[in-house]
């Protein structure tokens, strides 16, 4: 029997090795996993943002079994609202999305058209109360409350989540939004400049920009979506055929959620400068959703309320004639993805469903040092060059603390107090306040309401600066 030579071994060695070479790479994929964020809506970061800065997905993306060997092509695309979103969605140009659950209801009514589907698979930021959602006025506006809009026209950003706001807050108040305002569509970067030159009378819109108007200075809040008591959420979309096509990778972006989520509610400070660092929010209005007790509530759960809230959406679609569609809240959501990141993660998603309560604030006073028990009259400073906000159980104790820290050359990047009525986070100086018989503070959004309290409590009513005045002298 011969022996072949060395050399001939070799080369077949060579050529053995070379096959199984093509044949891995003719069978290896390329998964292209497109997603589309909203990164100026500041409650959807854990969706988008912060997974793509963090570089948060790589940790969680599958590489064996069926996905050994693959390649991920991510991409990252951002827009300012959900509709553009769901346009490429439905050119296939986007396998994910996030955006409110108004925009959401018509990207399910949207895919259902074209005879695709797409589902909810994520709860990202909401509010149960409906916060979040809200209306300014330019900043010298006579208007206080929604009833002085009669007459008036009204700017919102078309099909999103203010819009549906807007129409129930309406509604609720016996304003016809048909007959009795004028409501037009108008994007937030165009509202801001309208507002600031008086060119439109009220703004509504979604998550932050009822409140960034007001903090760069130049609208007042007057409504807040929590006095509509409609729940409100955003959360992540998914092209039904990607996800059943490749369901561990759905799975793996929903861990990059939870883990952003956990990153955040552990350093809210920190991450609020990184939000602002990519989108301009200013930090403090980025804390002031999601700090602890925030005005929305990071979840990834669909809550009772959250799925009330689609359905409350496509009803309102449907009103509007926007929309035949025949779908329903629960079938426009699918927990499946959800529950199994949880399970992953060894998290407990049962118990999340029934947790309703705001991200927990756990806190010394900063002026006594005593451990804060109350948060019904809570307040903050965000101190400038300072790291974390610091906490205090009255409003009276901050505004001490306060005239202190500018005594000793310091300034406030934000002052935050709590609605007494609807526990809301509002910015301290655009607030009302009104005392009590006892002379205890309480915060407030609407000035009718501090008045209010202030009659039935034998107190009186201030704005900031008169109750600054009237505490601390200054």
């Amino acid at each position: 029997m011969s022996v072949p030579s060395f050399p001939r071994a070799l080369r077949a060695v060579a050529v053995a090795l070379t096959a199984t070479a093509t044949s891995l790479a003719a069978h290896a994929e390329t998964i292209r996993l497109a997603i589309g964020t909203q990164d100026t809506t500041i409650n959807c970061a854990t969706g988008g943002l912060l997974i793509r800065e963090l570089k948060l997905l790589d940790k969680y993306l599958p590489k064996d079994g069926k996905y050994k060997g693959v390649t991920y092509d991510v991409q990252w695309k951002n827009f300012t609202s959900g509709a553009p979103l769901t346009n490429e969605m439905l050119a296939d140009k986007l396998d994910i999305g996030s955006m409110a659950e108004f925009p959401g209801a018509a990207n399910g009514a949207a895919f259902e058209k074209a005879g695709k589907k797409s589902v909810f698979i994520t709860v990202l930021s909401g509010s149960t109360l409906g916060s979040g959602n809200g209306i300014v006025v330019p900043k010298d506006s006579p208007v206080t409350s929604l009833a002085e809009l009669r007459g008036r026209t009204i700017s919102v950003p078309f099909a999103s989540a203010a819009h549906g706001m807007l129409l129930r807050a309406l509604q609720a108040q016996g304003l016809d939004p048909a007959k009795d305002v004028n409501i037009i569509t108008q994007a937030p970067e165009v509202a801001g400049p309208a507002l600031q030159a008086n060119k439109i009378e009220a703004h509504a819109d979604f998550v932050p920009f009822a409140e960034a108007f007001p903090f760069r200075g130049f609208a007042r809040k007057i409504y807040d979506g929590a006095q509509a008591k409609s729940p409100t959420f955003h959360g992540t979309l998914v092209n039904t055929a990607f996800a059943q096509k490749y369901p561990e990778v759905v799975t793996a972006f929903l861990r990059a959620s939870i883990e952003a989520d956990r990153l955040i509610a552990a350093e809210p400070e920190k991450y609020s400068e990184l939000i602002e660092k990519h989108t301009g929010i200013e930090a403090p209005v980025n804390y002031l959703f999601h700090g602890p007790l925030g005005l929305q509530t990071r979840d990834h759960s669909f809550k009772p309320e959250y799925r009330q809230a689609l359905q409350t959406a496509i009803d309102t679609l449907r009103l509007l004639r926007r929309t035949d569609t025949t779908l329903s809240a629960d079938a426009l959501i699918d927990e499946r993805f959800i529950r199994t990141a949880y399970q992953q993660s060894g998290l407990n998603y049962d118990a999340q469903l029934k947790n309703t309560a705001k991200a927990p604030l756990k806190a010394n006073d900063a002026l006594t040092g005593k451990a804060i028990s109350d948060t019904a009259r809570l307040a903050g400073i965000w101190v400038k060059d300072e790291g974390k906000v610091r906490h205090y159980a009255s409003i009276e104790n901050a505004l001490k603390d306060l005239a202190q820290l500018e005594k000793a050359g310091k300034s406030a990047r934000a002052v935050y107090v709590h609605d007494l009525i609807h526990r809301i986070k509002l910015l301290g100086n655009l607030a009302w306040y009104a005392t009590d018989a006892k002379g205890q503070v309480s915060a407030f959004l609407q000035r009718d309401a501090a008045v209010a309290y202030a009659g039935a409590n034998k107190g009186k009513v201030f704005d900031f600066a008169g109750l600054r005045a009237g505490v601390t002298g200054r």
